[in-house]
């Protein structure tokens, strides 16, 4: 009963919201959808306590899918690792929906929000709790239209419709390689079901492993913005920011991050592909995080560091350490989801503008989303006692141990930055001398109230690491132990602080003395302000080629050929049916005589075939 309940409350709350989808505003649409995600949120708590030990509670709905040796039911399942995704999934969601209320509240789209929000979280739910993985495919597509919808939201701007259509595009193209591995999957195992999939990997060859290993990859690679399909997750920015909040840290870019956690039985027999992961997960991380020293748009900015974020989540999973993958999303979620509520909140205050050189003075007048923002931001940057320090420092210590000083050497540099351009945005926003003429204003109290469990979060669930550890440790995850000496470790905890503490203090510094780093007009800041031009390169290697080649299909292929043919046949029944009008004169001798025709005929060609 329970499964039920945390499964569909979400979709019962879309479905009413979607009633009054074209009514004036109703406050109905939130209040329902809330109520519907604190009842999936109080049964997921009391599942929590049920899912332990390595129990396993399934549930079998009803069968999909039946034909030849191919079977698929609408099977669901909640462990010790969909337990977690499906408890921070509902509880940022349920702050963000309520955060909504006063974000949407003059929108027009109101009530249409609250049922694309709510769908979006039933189908992340479906994600995380299907038990094989073309139930899990079905979330996985669900999670794209709803981001299609929400990034989109506002269709009338050009920019929001490009976002939306370049998130859907670029994730199709990922999507391809996630459903050709769900197709060998079931050629090799004959099933998709987890745990008959996963009780016999040892059997199968390290080949057909590496090749469903590597498509499964490139279908999170889309999902968690993985470079080269990366570029859709800065535009993103274009949707609502209580959107942004939701995709970035419950539902949509953990879902590549949650596959292979999920698939960890078969990315543990093919080391090489999991190596790429690491080293793949270490590149983006570094590499989003320069992006975001130079950019001026507060929401891009976050959106960067989550993607900087998921680089460190793919290092822990490639290095096998999946409870420490998983431990990062959680504590990622509740200060990544804080910091844009909080983006939202100086938004309003500015009159939705971006630009953070162009804000300043700030703190005076939202003194709360500041101290809210600083919050976050520290434990972005990994400061004890905040949660960052925990996830982050674990993934330092395994890069330490298991991929050598060269991959911590990437990553610290990348703690470096992160603390750096997290605090460079705090200080251009609240703390430098004010740059604009408005008079901004606090967000409104039920937009603050639900940042303030966020900023609890961010700081307290860190201390919760070892009964992570303890309860993920039942469900048979490999690496949950990290063997290192003591006074190594002292020193690599020690390093990780003062690095983080550095670019803390010199963005502070930097930007109170008003220094200038790097001139607008140097190499290097053009070269990070335009994301290395990889979307010109993109755009000119791939999107304007795809456009003429279309152009030229369709003006000589489809309208010169196709449509002829296709005009020419109706035009051909058009001209008989015309001529063949004259039979019909109600002329009885005419009848007569194309009925006397017709006689000879019918016996001519009787005579020709004896």
């Amino acid at each position: 009963m329970l499964i039920y309940i945390i499964l569909f409350a979400p979709l019962f709350g879309s479905l009413f919201a979607g009633l009054f989808s074209f009514s004036k505003k109703n406050i109905l649409s939130a209040i329902v959808p809330i109520i519907s995600l604190s009842v999936a949120l109080v049964s997921a708590f009391i599942m929590l306590f049920r899912i332990q030990d390595g129990y396993v509670e399934y549930l079998d709905i009803a069968t999909w899918i039946s034909t030849g040796h191919f079977n698929a039911s609408f099977g669901f399942m909640i462990d010790g690792i969909s337990m977690i995704m499906i408890l921070v999934v509902l509880i940022v969601s349920l702050l963000v929906h309520i955060y909504s209320i006063g974000y949407m509240s003059e929108d027009k789209g109101f009530n249409k929000f609250f049922c694309f929000l709510s769908a979006f979280v039933f189908s992340m739910l479906v994600l995380v709790m299907s038990d094989n993985f073309l139930g899990l495919f079905i979330g996985w597509e669900g999670v794209g239209l709803c981001s299609w919808m929400l990034i989109g939201f506002w269709y009338h701007k050009n920019s929001a419709s490009f976002a939306a259509n370049e998130a859907f595009i670029m994730n199709r193209i990922a999507d391809l390689a996630m459903l050709l591995a769900i197709f060998l999957i079931f050629s090799t195992f004959n099933s998709i079901k987890y745990s008959e999939v996963f009780a016999y990997v040892d059997e199968i060859s390290t080949f057909s492993l590496s090749l469903i290993g590597i498509l499964l990859f490139i279908g999170a690679m889309g999902k968690s913005a993985q470079f080269p399909l990366h570029t859709w997750l800065a535009d993103a920015m274009e949707g609502p920011t209580p959107v942004s909040a939701l995709i970035h840290a419950a539902t949509m870019v953990t879902a590549g991050v949650y596959l292979v956690i999920r698939a960890n039985p078969i990315y543990d027999l093919i080391p090489n592909v999991a190596s790429f992961i690491t080293y793949l997960g270490a590149f983006v991380a570094i590499f989003a995080a320069t992006m975001a020293l130079v950019n001026k748009d507060l929401k891009r900015i976050i959106a960067y560091s989550t993607l900087s974020q998921l680089g460190y989540m793919f290092v822990a999973a490639g290095l096998g350490y999946y409870y420490i993958a998983l431990f990062h999303l959680m504590t990622h979620a509740f200060f990544k989801s804080l910091l844009f509520l909080g983006a939202g909140n100086v938004m309003h205050a500015m009159n939705d503008n971006l630009d953070i050189t162009k804000m300043g003075g700030l703190f005076k007048s939202l003194k709360f989303s500041a101290i809210l923002m600083t919050i976050a931001s520290v434990a972005l940057a990994g400061i004890y006692p905040f949660a960052g320090f925990f996830s982050k420092d674990k993934i330092l210590e395994v890069a330490f141990i298991d991929g050598g000083v060269f991959l911590w050497l990437i990553l610290l540099i990348t703690a470096f930055l992160t603390a750096f351009y997290s605090f460079r945005l705090l200080m251009l926003v609240f703390f430098v001398p004010k740059n604009h003429y408005l008079h901004p204003h606090e967000a409104s109290k039920i937009m603050l109230f639900s940042m303030i469990p966020l900023g609890i979060l961010a700081i307290i669930s860190g201390f919760i690491e070892g009964k992570f550890h303890h309860y993920l440790d039942k469900f048979y995850l490999p690496k949950t132990e990290i063997f290192i000496e003591q006074n190594i470790l002292v020193i690599l905890i020690a390093i990780a602080i003062l690095v983080a503490l550095s670019g803390i203090l010199f963005a502070i510094i930097v930007y109170r003395k008003n220094y200038k780093i790097l001139s607008q007009n140097s190499c290097i800041y053009k070269l990070l302000f335009n994301q290395y031009y990889i979307p010109k390169i993109y755009d000119i290697f791939i999107i304007k080629p795809y456009k003429t080649i279309s152009s030229c299909l369709w003006k000589e292929i489809d309208l010169k050929i196709i449509d002829f043919i296709v005009d020419f046949i109706a035009k051909s029944f058009i001209r008989s049916g015309t001529k063949a009008r004259k039979m019909q004169s109600g002329n009885l001798n005419h009848s007569l005589i194309f009925m006397v025709c017709g006689i000879f005929i019918m016996i001519a060609m009787l005579t020709l075939l004896v």
